[in-house]
């Protein structure tokens, strides 16, 4: 599939795109030439601002809690109402939780393991169903999720995130397979540390120095680092490449 004309000005809908990485994503695809649908979980008017702000004009905000089973085909259904059909899907929105396995008492685990699956897997599970049966249907598409290096390396303060992402990143490939002949790609971006809100509070803590120096960089990475990979995966991407997963982690965790 050849890279998409940004003048044809493709839908991309990114699902926690109200900050962070989503933002970047957002601003990133917007600047070339997609009409974005922005999603967030309940903040819409800072969803609705971003929209107002991105560049190229035509695009909506959204609010979904895409843990509520339902929340993603309704999503689905008012972007397509809305907007016409996507042709980008890009599924960044996650939570993450401490929940140390010995300081955790058992409903607190099991807590943290729903709410962590919920958003981080079912939700875009979901989002991949309708998309890739839309997707095939219209000639082909284009699918990001956004994991994470926790998804090789562990997660030691929140594993259910760790195994959240690598579940993301199995069932991307598994899709990527299944639907490469009707021309619907699949790719995973997995970042490491991002300077980000989501990220602040282990940064500026304790954790801080020894996050750092995981990072031969001697600094995490940017969202727009993160951005500049998802967007090559949406729209410029060879075919070939369905089923890849980009480590963006700046050599803080090197798997073979």
């Amino acid at each position: 599939m050849p890279a998409i004309d940004p003048s044809s000005r493709p839908l991309a809908l990114v699902t926690g795109a109200a900050r962070g990485i989503g933002q970047a994503i957002a601003e990133r695809l917007a600047q070339r030439g997609c009409r974005v649908a922005v999603h967030c979980r309940q903040n819409l008017a800072m969803a609705e601002a971003l929209a107002a702000a991105l560049p190229g004009g035509g695009h909506r905000a959204f609010a979904a809690d895409l843990a509520d089973p339902g929340a993603p085909a309704r999503l689905w259904d008012q972007v397509s109402a809305a907007m016409g059909p996507a042709a980008v899907l890009v599924n960044n929105a996650a939570i993450y939780q401490d929940h140390p396995l010995l300081a955790t008492d058992h409903d607190q685990w099991l807590q943290a393991w729903r709410a962590t699956l919920d958003t981080n897997l079912m939700g875009p599970a979901l989002l991949c169903h309708l998309a890739g049966r839309d997707m095939a249907a219209a000639g082909g598409g284009r699918v990001v999720n956004i994991s994470s290096r926790g998804a090789f390396r562990g997660e030691p303060y929140a594993p259910a995130y760790g195994a959240s992402k690598a579940g993301l990143n199995s069932m991307t490939q598994s899709l990527a397979w299944a639907l490469a002949g009707q021309k619907v790609y699949f790719f995973v971006v997995a970042p490491g540390y991002v300077l980000t809100d989501m990220a602040a509070a282990d940064l500026a803590g304790p954790r801080g120095p020894g996050i750092l120096a995981q990072h031969p960089l001697g600094r995490v990475a940017a969202p727009e680092e993160v951005a500049a990979a998802a967007a090559f995966c949406a729209l410029d991407a060879p075919a070939a490449m369905t089923g890849s997963i980009l480590d963006v982690n700046g050599a803080s965790y090197l798997r073979t």
